[in-house]
């Protein structure tokens, strides 16, 4: 079998984790999770790190940090993982949704100021699965109506700009470190800010909102979100090496694309755009049809190769449907982005030899029709 996904875990994370056993130091107050919060907030070009314990543990602190009246609105894209509109819905704020551009995946930077009203208080970006969003547009747009930018970079380690890090645009930003990420602490996540104040906030919300003058004694609802020693230990060995992680999955991308230029009637990943390379989180196509792309995951996997659908658009999730959002939006690219797109098995484990093999079974599959 050819999963989707293969972490690589050849750096110094036995070792790591080898000090945090000797040591007796595997809770949270252990010392690697200090050093990977101000080794990670540097590397990103932040003042601040706040680790917790997994990515959607990142956007609940977060967001909460901000202090949003309720009813507040946020605007989002709709073609993203559930964590940012649940995030928003839980705290009682009003995602407003927009549709993606058809060539990175991403928010349509376009049809955001449409959306603002006098009750937008924030821009939340998703960078989706390997270019990043067109931020100087959502930024002029931020200092014109005053808006929070809230940026998730969950699946863009080391990722850049224009040659800024993504991540470091973000009034407050947050970054996953689940096993399919470039970095990775077998669960995890990262908020970074420059902020003071919003960096405590966060600190006090991953930790129950314990107060110094009496421990025990609550005068706000927190979270136990916080990150262990151990998992600490694993993202600094990983840190170390992020410049040979990021070459290897640009490899894996261009290597997919040298199999598949003119070979397959797929849309291949966007390379490049006037603002970035693709980092390659993911190696994702969009078939022709939700009939083809369905069909060409379920002969792949009777070949032992692993595939993944693209993410469900929010506006069409029954749970959120349920709760009487959404019911009569409509998102054409976003729609077509969910049903006709899938990727490919690009985890940082993968050999040169099932890249080869991925890809060929793929064009023949298709040439057989």
């Amino acid at each position: 079998m050819i999963p989707v996904n293969v972490p690589l875990l050849n750096g110094n994370e036995k070792k790591y984790l080898e000090e945090c056993i000797d040591s007796g130091w595997v809770s949270s107050e252990g010392p690697f999770v200090s050093r990977f919060e101000n080794e990670f907030s540097k590397y990103i070009g932040k003042d601040y790190g706040i680790a917790v314990s997994n990515g959607s543990a990142a956007l609940d602190v977060a967001i909460k940090a901000l202090n949003f009246e309720k009813g507040s609105e946020v605007i989002c894209p709709t073609f993203t993982i559930i964590s940012p509109v649940q995030s928003l819905i839980s705290q009682g704020l009003v995602p407003v949704l927009v549709d993606s551009n058809e060539d990175t995946w991403n928010i349509d930077v376009h049809q955001i100021e449409a959306k603002i009203t006098s009750k937008t208080k924030a821009i939340l970006v998703v960078h989706i699965y390997g270019l990043p969003v067109d931020m100087s547009p959502i930024l002029q747009l931020a200092k014109k109506y005053n808006l929070k930018i809230i940026e998730d970079a969950a699946e863009m380690h080391g990722q850049t700009y224009n040659g800024k890090k993504c991540g470091a645009f973000g009034d407050v930003s947050i970054f996953s470190f689940y096993p399919n990420k470039h970095i990775t602490t077998g669960e995890g996540g990262m908020i970074l800010t420059s902020d003071v104040n919003i960096a405590e906030r966060c600190k006090k919300l991953r930790n129950l909102c314990f107060e110094k003058e009496r421990r025990f004694v609550h005068k706000e609802i927190g979270w136990n979100y916080r990150m262990t020693n151990m998992q600490a230990a694993l993202g600094v060995a990983q840190l170390e090496q992020i410049d040979t992680i990021i070459q290897r999955k640009r490899t894996i991308g261009k290597k997919y694309n040298e199999h598949f230029r003119n070979k397959i009637d797929l849309q291949l990943p966007l390379a490049q755009t006037k603002y970035a390379e693709n980092i390659y989180w993911v190696y994702g196509l969009i078939a022709k049809s939700e009939e083809q792309s369905v069909r060409l995951q379920k002969q792949l996997g009777e070949l032992k190769i692993g595939t993944r659908p693209f993410f469900w658009c929010m506006h069409e999730q029954p749970v959120f449907n349920n709760l009487g959002f959404f019911n009569s939006n409509k998102f054409p690219v976003a729609e077509k982005l969910a049903r006709n797109g899938f990727y490919i098995p690009s985890g940082l484990g993968i050999t040169d030899t099932q890249i080869d093999e991925v890809a060929e079974n793929l064009i023949k599959i298709i040439a057989n029709g």
